[in-house]
């Protein structure tokens, strides 16, 4: 009895930590987000001009979500840039899903960020491959701005029901808006469009929050009980490289079949290593015949931008990363307060934020709502505040993609006279042809980011300084 009793105080704590966590989450006051109009923009690869050709003020700035957008090319470049960045598949906190493996939490409200981060930068890896860096969700635009009134009054909705929930042992409903079955496609153009769109739903689903998505937060935590992290601890971001790598190798939709990943050894990417993973073997036992080029590679690489703070000798660098349209973006943030990074423009980096908390969907249904899937609200951040803990994310579609990706990187990679040593490189061979393994135990050979309790004071992050 007195065990039965301890699990139910237990419960009760936990719904009320999240129902508290619901509130500081979506309480969340809106700031406009302001872009200089002199500048360039650039976002996941693209390249965006606010400035009309007839405006010459060194000073004027607008905000994406509410600026008029002057005539000529500028005033198109920032409709654009919406669309654009509306478009990418924003993942943040949720609330009363089904519990998460080996725990009773129902939300990851306040310690799951990196994990939504890290889910955002494979959204636009599947983007990339399954739609194309230039598809654009049809309803981008029409997304409503997060304004404080619609969030802190949902929030209140939400504390209320769940503080009921915890009293009466029952859960709350949310069925939420339903989008309206799409009409038989007709010419061509529109077929095209509604296969576009099964697949953006398709891809949002394997995200979604339930047992069952292949790369949803469950399917994450439960790949995280390996390294020794739980429902509720803190992750890094290469921690959640492998996690994410794990996650897309051993996904069971045939859907996912054409697409791998590769995490990178100490800030090294073993070329060899690349290609045997954009090949696979035709089943057929040891007459197994291998098919070349047959499979995509999301790739990874976990680095540490300085010590305790990012070296600004740096900053061009990640401006150069981001440039690349094959670039997936960079999870990491603040200490302790993940985020996505997506672009930028001048000395601040732009963003994704995933601490909102927005309450369950269950994609399992037909034509579930997808707009709290997109996020209409860009953030910005100056560089200087960003960790040095982060992990960058590629994507290759092919053998030769990652030829050109690795010669094209290995310009970028060049360190200058103050940096005097690159973020990461790239070498010939496999990463066993170096004896990186040869003494460790297995468990540390898939975890190499794994602190051990007697060597913390060495440690900083994910990374062993030396």
């Amino acid at each position: 009895m007195e065990n039965k009793g301890t699990d139910e105080v237990e419960k009760l704590k936990t719904k009320f930590l999240s129902a508290w966590h619901n509130v500081k989450y979506s309480w969340a006051l809106k700031s406009k987000t302001y872009f200089s109009r002199n500048s360039p923009v650039f976002l996941l690869g693209k390249c965006y001009h606010f400035k009309a050709d007839d405006e010459d003020s060194p000073t004027e700035s607008c905000s994406t979500e509410v600026c008029d957008a002057p005539p000529a090319t500028g005033g198109d470049d920032v409709e654009a840039f919406r669309r654009d960045f509306a478009s990418r598949v924003w993942l943040t906190y949720r609330e009363e899903f089904p519990a998460l493996p080996g725990s009773s939490l129902t939300s990851d409200c306040g310690w799951g960020c990196m994990l939504r981060a890290g889910q955002m930068m494979l959204a636009q890896a599947l983007i990339l491959h399954f739609l194309g860096r230039d598809w654009m969700w049809s309803e981008a635009l029409a997304l409503q701005p997060l304004d404080t009134e619609t969030w802190t009054t949902s929030a209140a909705k939400r504390l209320v029901a769940s503080l009921e929930a915890s009293l009466q042992g029952e859960r709350p409903s949310d069925p939420g808006p339903m989008l309206h079955a799409p009409g038989a496609p007709g010419r061509a153009e529109e077929a095209d469009i509604h296969q576009r769109e099964v697949y953006h739903r398709t891809l949002v689903s394997w995200l979604g929050d339930s047992p069952q998505a292949q790369l949803g937060v469950h399917r994450l935590v439960e790949l995280g009980l390996v390294s020794g992290k739980r429902a509720g601890d803190w992750y890094g971001p290469a921690v959640v490289a492998h996690i994410l790598r794990k996650a897309v190798e051993e996904a069971t939709d045939p859907g996912l079949s054409s697409i791998t990943a590769y995490v990178s050894q100490d800030c090294t990417v073993y070329s060899a290593d690349v290609i045997d993973s954009h090949q696979s073997c035709v089943a057929g036992g040891a007459d197994a015949l291998p098919l070349t080029d047959s499979r995509a590679v999301i790739i990874f690489i976990p680095v540490r931008l300085g010590g305790e703070k990012t070296n600004p000798e740096y900053f061009n660098f990640v401006k150069s990363i981001l440039s690349l349209e094959y670039c997936i973006g960079i999870i990491g943030g603040k200490p302790k307060q993940a985020c996505y990074f997506v672009g930028f423009q001048d000395d601040s980096l732009i963003y994704m934020d995933p601490h909102y908390c927005q309450s369950f969907v269950d994609v399992s249904t037909n034509h579930f709502p997808l707009q709290s899937y997109h996020c209409p609200s860009p953030k910005k951040m100056p560089f200087s505040k960003m960790d040095p803990s982060c992990t960058i994310g590629f994507y290759s579609r092919s053998v030769q993609d990652y030829q050109t990706i690795s010669h094209e990187l290995s310009k970028v990679l060049l360190p200058s006279a103050k940096e005097k040593y690159p973020a990461f490189t790239f070498m010939q061979g496999h990463g066993r042809d170096y004896n990186l393994s040869a003494e460790l135990t297995p468990e540390k050979r898939e975890w190499p980011f794994i602190r051990d309790p007697q060597r913390a004071a060495a440690t900083a992050g994910d990374f062993v300084l030396l």
